[in-house]
């Protein structure tokens, strides 16, 4: 018994040292330390049913945290002033307690739930995680910075195609902003200015050169034309500066006629009133059409002289004071000068183009044709315009027999016949019974047809060289706003108040 009795205590030591070095197993790293070594000395440990376990080290399964570092969090709470932080977007989200559902936490926060913040805050990662897609740029917690795609697919498609033109500067003279709608920030572009007396066919010139075709009823061109009550009444159909531009980029401008009697005509029967710094009628309008010419001189590439009959001196006149007046162009801090060794560098002065519309057959005889460039030669030899060596009539093959030196001084002179249709010229001759000798082919005219000169006179003005309006490179809304200046100091320039002044 009493061996019995001594070995009975050793059986229960025993099997508490056991214990004891079972719950010295080891725990997670760094908690404790001894226990890897003390078991190292027994061997394979003994599990509770029997078994052993494997022998080397135990591998533990690296847990996935689906979350930011708190240093990282840290830095995107913080605020930094002058900007603005998106609110992060929160993929997983904790089922609360006490048995709501992860959807009643939704709707009471959408972005982020105050359990989420709690479990971020004690270090801990959120369980049972609710997915979420949310539509950026669309709901309430959209960021301001996020892009919506639909706006990243509108910046590629191609520039908006205009119907017809806008206002750029109204009847009253005023600067209109609606035309920055349609510009972009790109410089490759090219200004195209008209000017000519009234009924002379500007607004029909600028349609075709733009958008359409002499075959299409006039009714949809871009620039509107005369209408025959409008003809019959003497009237005018443009006022002020019309505005519009290709998906080439190519920006029309059509302006009302200069000189115009018609619009005499309404100020002085619909009792306006002119401005304090005028006091006859006819000055303000003369003051009207140089305040035009000038401002097209300056921010224009090109600019077209439109006359349906050759050729009125006051009209030469008329160009040559609108130099003069024309506001200086800012030049560059280096003095340039231009290879004419005149002040062409630091003065800006556009290509002059001299259209004769409605041209009759004897003016497209070589003879006439050489006297034509000849007087409009002489009349602007003292103008810094430069209104020769950019456009010619004998490239176009027009005049296939003449040689490039036949016309001497070759301005930038080109003609156009009488705008009609090959249907209504073939009744006109029948109605008059002088039919052509053979009735198969066409009768002589003396020059091509109307649309295939208007076609060559197309690709003449849109090959003209694009020089800088200032000194700097402009982008379609910086001319926009450059316009605007150049306006704005037309009007209120003091060499034309000079000028009107000596007038009256």
């Amino acid at each position: 018994m009493s061996e019995s009795g001594h070995s009975q205590p050793g059986m229960y030591g025993q099997g508490r040292r056991r214990r004891r070095r079972r719950d010295r197993e080891p725990g997670p790293p760094g908690q404790n330390l001894s226990g890897p070594s003390r078991d190292r000395d027994f061997g394979p440990r003994e599990r509770r049913d029997g078994s052993e376990d494997p022998p080397g080290p135990l591998l533990q399964k690296t847990p996935i945290i689906l979350a930011k570092p708190p240093g990282e969090r840290s830095k995107q709470s913080a605020p930094v002033s002058g900007t603005s932080l998106e609110k992060p977007i929160m993929l997983m989200k904790p089922r609360e307690e006490g048995g709501k559902s992860a959807a009643a936490s939704d709707t009471a926060s959408p972005a982020s739930g105050p359990g989420v913040a709690k479990l971020e805050r004690e270090g801990q990662r959120p369980t049972q995680p609710v997915y979420q897609i949310q539509n950026r740029g669309m709901g309430s917690a959209a960021s301001a910075g996020a892009v919506d795609p639909v706006i990243g697919q509108t910046k590629l498609l191609p520039p908006e195609k205009m119907k017809h033109s806008i206002k750029l500067v109204d009847e009253q003279m005023n600067w209109c902003d609606s035309a920055m709608e349609y510009l972009r920030d790109q410089t490759d572009m090219l200004v195209v200015g008209v000017i000519g007396l009234q009924g002379t066919g500007k607004s029909t010139i600028m349609s075709l050169l733009s958008a359409n075709t002499p075959e299409e009823d006039q009714r949809a061109y871009v620039f509107r034309a005369q209408t025959q009550e409008i003809k019959e009444r003497g009237g005018n159909q443009s006022s002020g500066i019309d505005f519009y531009i290709t998906q080439e980029r190519v920006i029309f401008l059509d302006t009302q006629p200069i000189l115009s009697p018609s619009i005499l005509d309404h100020l002085i029967n619909n009792d306006r009133k002119l401005p304090p710094e005028y006091n006859l009628p006819h000055t303000y309008i003369e003051m009207q059409s140089l305040q035009i010419a000038a401002f097209l001189f300056t921010v224009c590439h090109v600019v077209i002289v439109v006359q349906d009959w050759f050729t009125d001196i006051n009209l030469y006149r008329f160009l040559q004071t609108a130099e003069m007046l024309k506001p200086s162009t800012p030049s560059a801090s280096h003095d340039s000068t231009g290879s004419s060794g005149q002040d062409d560098g630091s003065e800006y002065y556009p290509h002059l183009i001299f259209l004769q519309n409605k041209a009759r057959r004897e003016e497209f005889c070589p003879r006439n044709l050489k006297n034509m460039h000849m007087v409009v030669d002489k009349l602007m030899a003292h103008s810094h315009l430069k209104y020769k060596g950019t456009l010619s009539m004998l490239d176009c093959n027009i005049f296939p027999g003449l040689e490039r030196d036949y016309l001497g001084t070759e301005v930038n002179l080109f003609l156009l016949p009488v705008l009609e249709n090959d249907g209504d010229e073939a009744l006109t001759r029948a109605g008059s019974g002088s039919m052509p000798l053979f009735s198969l082919l066409p009768g002589y005219r003396g020059h091509p047809s109307f649309s295939s000169l208007v076609s060559k006179l197309r690709s003449q003005v849109l090959a003209m060289s694009r020089n800088q309006l200032s000194h700097t490179i402009l982008t379609e809304k910086n001319w926009f706003h450059y316009a605007a200046r150049i306006w704005d100091g037309v009007k209120k320039s003091s060499a034309l108040s000079e000028y009107s002044r000596l007038l009256s």
